[in-house]
């Protein structure tokens, strides 16, 4: 079965930093886009980023470009989101996602097969 694991989220304060970490099985990785989105409530489901397959291939929501940095490791089975400089906006529910070989801009909910259980990230003083 394919499983997806998010953790890594927690309370941090504006300016601080997290890395998310989505674990992955069932499924050969490598072979596999890795898409991370969030839900604040009330809010629809956004796409923050995203890596593909293919080596160097990233996205970035325009709301996290510059602060978050998306990476893998093949060997691990496993995506990391680095995000620094977190504001209070970007309070939410983080859910890693895969989809076939690349990743597809702009993100959609739709384009995404597999989706993991969430983790929260809140930025507050």
């Amino acid at each position: 079965d394919v499983q997806l694991q998010a953790f890594g989220g927690g309370l941090v304060q504006p300016g601080g930093s997290l890395r998310l970490s989505c674990a992955a099985s069932g499924f050969i990785f490598s072979d596999y886009a890795i898409g991370w989105f969030r839900q604040a409530p009330g809010k629809e489901r956004e796409g923050v980023s995203c890596i593909s397959s293919l080596p160097g291939s990233t996205y970035y929501g325009e709301s996290v470009k510059g602060r978050f940095t998306i990476s893998r490791d093949n060997a691990k089975n496993t995506v990391f989101l680095q995000m620094d400089n977190l504001k209070p906006e970007d309070t939410a529910v983080y859910y890693c996602t895969t989809r076939r070989f690349i990743c597809l801009e702009p993100m959609r909910t739709d384009d995404y097969t597999y989706w993991g259980r969430g983790t929260q990230v809140t930025v507050s003083s």
